[in-house]
């Protein structure tokens, strides 16, 4: 186990300056039990200022070039990079993320900031010319430009409070906006390390990015609901996400939300490959993912056997010392997260779900007490049937879910019941049948024959529905970040 870190209390940025507060966040220790740390809660004032601030510095940051701009990102993944092992600790403790995860997520990050700078070169280097073509317009001439849209609100997540951070934040600052972030009140600490590194970048101007630790409840309000931001990327929950579209007006929303991803599997597939891609989908980080396989939707031949290979790969997702390199598995982020979990599971159950493995909270040997709770066995479901929430709730835990079909069209009718629409796998070894499935299927992405996934963000992603409005991804979250201006001459 790692040395613990010694207590630190964090503080908001604004304008260049660190500010304390009256009040502060608490963060729990998910490896050690207790508190690591403390962050300044911002509360309304600190929020405004952190607005006016981004707001003021937009006609200074439209005047940066693009290769200014380059060279901040790549300083920042510089940075990041000189300090993996802070932030690789931090995160397991923040997140309650394996150490392995954790240090992947760093390097996440920094990879990210170093592709933010070179998807902003590029983009900036291919401005439109036009000519008109339309009766009374012949002879027109004009070009089109990118141009920063102005100041951008990133709220993010828990699960990936380094990574997700730098997918928001890095195109934001590439493009040539200015950032205000508000992180998740349970992972706010990795992110005021990332706000450390940005502030000691030469050449940023006070006021381009602005950290605003606080409870959503104070600020959360006041930030998404200003009309001095211009845009606004979340990542969090559906209801989260309703929330700040009714909140925030006329902004360009950009959001990834609830994910209830289906894994559907036809009699002609792979199924020990199924079985792995199925158990890494829906068991890694403990299912706290958007893009996590949360019910596998088998043709009703081979559902037994493919309930019988799943469990088989069980044993290789065990919790442990968070630490420990060889640990797989870790607690959920909270006892509530924990309660919603075991929830859905006793509701599949009650309604006819056979539970074939797990299903309780247990912890490993030499946890802390005050988290036993937090800890949810890897659980397998099988038989489910269709109206047991599961199927068609996010459930955010450890829990694969398996029922079955009899034909493709029953397999969709399934798969696109929910209201969410992230993401969706299809398992067959029919290649037309897998484009047509995923043609068919209502979600962002389709991965065919694997667990959902989308790379660093060179691949465009999102949801459908209440899943989210726009794609990420650092090229398509560039264009969305900036505007097109067209200069006729």
């Amino acid at each position: 186990m790692a040395t613990r870190i010694a207590q630190r209390r964090e503080q908001s940025y604004v304008a260049g300056e660190w500010l304390e507060s009256e009040n502060a966040i608490s963060v729990s220790d998910l490896a050690d039990g207790g508190t690591f740390a403390q962050v300044a809660a911002a509360d309304r004032s600190v929020a405004e200022a952190a607005l006016e601030a981004a707001h003021e510095i937009k006609p200074e940051l439209r005047e940066t070039t693009v290769v200014e701009r380059a060279q901040w990102c790549e300083e920042i993944a510089a940075g990041i990079r000189e300090r993996e092992e802070e932030l690789t600790e931090v995160i397991v403790r923040e997140a309650g993320k394996p150490i392995s995860s954790a240090r992947g997520e760093v390097e996440q990050a920094a990879t990210r900031f170093d592709r933010a700078a070179e998807e902003a070169r590029n983009i900036v280097s291919k401005g439109e010319y036009r000519e008109g073509s339309t009766e009374g317009h012949e002879g027109w001439q004009a070009i089109v430009k990118h141009e920063p849209i102005g100041s951008v609100l990133c709220i993010a997540p828990y699960n990936y409070p380094l990574a997700t951070t730098a997918l928001q934040a890095a195109p934001a600052l590439a493009a040539g906006n200015s950032v205000v972030l508000k992180p998740a009140s349970k992972t706010p600490i990795s992110a005021a390390i990332l706000s450390t590194v940005i502030a000691d970048v030469d050449g940023i101007p006070d006021g381009a990015f602005n950290f605003v630790p606080g409870e959503a409840s104070e600020i959360g309000d006041v930030l998404a609901g200003d009309d001095r931001i211009n845009a606004i990327a979340m990542t969090g929950s559906s209801g989260a996400g309703n929330h700040i579209a009714r909140e925030s007006g006329m902004v360009n929303l950009h959001m990834e939300l609830g994910g209830n991803a289906p894994a559907i599997v036809f009699e002609d597939a792979d199924l020990a490959d199924v079985a792995g891609s199925c158990a890494k989908g829906s068991f890694k980080y403990a299912g706290q993912r958007c893009s996590a396989i949360s019910r596998v939707i088998a043709h009703e031949s081979i559902h037994d056997d493919l309930v019988d290979l799943i469990e088989g790969q069980m044993d290789a997702w065990q919790a442990g010392d968070l630490f420990d390199e060889d640990t797989a598995f870790g607690p959920l982020i909270s006892e509530e997260q924990a309660d919603w979990v075991e929830t859905l599971v006793d509701d599949a159950v009650e309604k006819g779900a056979d539970l074939i493995r797990g299903g309780s909270r247990r912890a490993p040997e030499g946890v802390p007490e005050e988290l036993g709770d937090q800890f949810f066995e890897p659980t397998l479901l099988a038989n489910v049937p269709y109206d047991a929430r599961i199927v068609d709730e996010e459930q955010f835990g450890p829990v694969a879910a398996i029922t079955t079909f009899e034909d493709e069209d029953e397999a969709l009718e399934i798969a696109n019941g929910s209201d969410l629409a992230l993401d969706a796998s299809v398992f067959t070894s029919d290649h037309s049948r897998a484009m047509s499935v995923a043609d068919r299927v209502d979600a962002g992405a389709v991965r065919i024959n694997g667990p959902p996934s989308h790379g660093l963000g060179d691949i465009p992603f999102g949801g459908n529905k209440d899943s989210g409005i726009g794609r990420e991804g650092l090229d398509a979250s560039i264009h969305e970040m900036m505007r097109k201006k067209s200069i006729v001459l």
